[in-house]
């Protein structure tokens, strides 16, 4: 099997002794759409910084793609989406778009290209507000129109679905299951519970540790849990 993430003996300590990370190990296949599930604290922003290499590693080994994390030559296969704001509230969406396009090397912007990722994230009708008039839930889906560009192999998203409505967070997970049935690794961090059996694979955090690493089905089964929150607290039970 092919794989987008190899993690090995992973630690991550920040400060002088505050360990966040403590002894990860897994690998992520390619294609597939990944959870990162755990409260807020578990170390999951921690664990994706450390994959798209914007945080030093303490112990350990991250490869993606085959490659240490952070290498230059993964710079246009991995885009990441943060919780903050990672886009301009002084210019409009379409011309952060517009911006955003030519800073990963396309100098040719096209009508076609900005329809088609407006189109995605349901932003057409606003594409010529500033983001700073906008809602969060609206900054959410700019910055994951940024993300979108130029077709990323590996896509890290932080939190994407807080703060939008049902209905959007739908058509939002239609477009990430499109997305890996074309062969995008997408990692989705998320503390909800009712989102990771959406997912094809499941990495549970809690308190900087590995609580378990599987498909939602299989964690279901072996747990004999009728649900992944059910799933998750019997883990939990279980690791303490």
């Amino acid at each position: 099997m092919e794989y987008a993430v190899k993690i090995k003996n992973l630690s991550i300590t920040l400060g002088k002794d505050f360990k966040v990370l403590k002894n990860i190990n897994f690998e992520l296949p390619v294609g597939k759409t990944i959870g990162f599930i755990g409260p807020s604290g578990a170390g999951k922003t921690t664990l994706i910084r450390g994959i798209v290499g914007s945080l030093r590693i303490s112990s350990g080994d991250i490869e993606v793609f085959g490659l240490p994390a952070g290498s230059v030559t993964l710079r246009e296969q991995v885009s990441y989406m943060t919780q903050e704001l990672s886009v301009y509230p002084d210019l409009t969406v379409k011309e952060n778009l517009k911006y955003f396009i030519t800073m990963v090397g396309n100098n040719k912007v096209s009508d076609d290209m900005l329809i088609k990722l407006l189109d995605l994230v349901d932003m057409t009708k606003k594409s010529g507000s500033l983001v700073s008039e906008l809602s969060t839930g609206q900054k959410q889906r700019v910055s994951l129109a940024v993300a979108l560009i130029g077709s990323p192999k590996l896509m890290v998203l932080d939190e994407p679905t807080v703060g939008l409505d049902p209905v959007l967070r739908e058509k939002l997970w239609r477009l990430f299951t499109d997305l890996s049935n074309k062969g995008t690794t997408l990692i989705i961090s998320s503390h909800s519970m009712d989102e990771a059996i959406r997912c094809d694979d499941l990495v549970l955090v809690r308190d900087g540790q590995l609580l378990a690493h599987n498909s939602p089905n299989e964690l279901l089964q072996t747990t004999g849990s009728k649900t992944i929150e059910e799933c998750f607290l019997k883990l939990v039970g279980d690791s303490e």
